[in-house]
């Protein structure tokens, strides 16, 4: 009986420190895998604002993907999230309307984009805007800059007071929109060109 007793203390002691091993070793795989996945594949971010009414309203919960503009250049109508320019400890969420090279012409709230492809001018059919301003403003995108605004044009501060932002202050763009609950969605806020057709 005394013989039984003591095996089952030794057998005691010896899963108490593999326990503690097998968390310690769970722990570090998870951070060795968590941080690198936040740092440069995808991360949370909170809509601050009423820039991009109706398409994202305050307090919408994004992930945000930081991968894909590291392999494709990001195009017009896509969503960002990037780093202010003026002050790069905060966070903005803003559309691509101008790319590297396209003159932007604003007209009494239309927006027209110059290029070789357009030579003549293509108006943009924004349908995603509701809020507009009646500005008039031209504006030549420089390389690896692009002309971004909100969708709520009378209430963002975007490219028309701040200018291009710099390919360098981009993040990523929205992948999945999970709150509200009932707007829960993948890559939320995309237009693309063809749209414009």
């Amino acid at each position: 009986m005394e013989q039984s007793e003591t095996q089952k203390e030794a057998v005691q002691e010896t899963k108490q420190p593999s326990l503690l091993f097998d968390t310690l070793r769970f722990t570090i795989l998870a951070l060795l895998i968590i941080v690198p996945f936040r740092m440069f594949i995808a991360q949370p971010f909170l809509v601050n604002g009423a820039s991009m009414d109706p398409t994202f309203e305050n307090a919408q919960y994004l992930i945000v993907d930081q991968l894909s503009y590291h392999f494709s250049e990001p195009k017009r109508g896509s969503v960002l999230i990037f780093k202010y320019p003026l002050d790069t400890s905060r966070y903005f969420i803003k559309r691509i309307i101008g790319l590297p090279g396209d003159t932007v012409r604003i007209e009494r709230g239309e927006v027209f984009i110059e290029n070789t492809k357009y030579p003549d001018g293509l108006k943009l059919e924004e349908t995603y805007v509701e809020f507009t301003k009646n500005d008039t403003l031209t504006v030549t995108v420089p390389e690896n800059e692009y002309f971004v605004m909100g969708d709520n044009r009378t209430g963002s501060l975007d490219s028309r007071y701040w200018g291009t932002l710099p390919e360098k202050f981009i993040i990523g763009r929205p992948l999945i929109r999970l709150l509200p609950l009932n707007g829960i969605g993948l890559w939320p806020g995309d237009k693309t060109e063809e749209d414009n057709k």
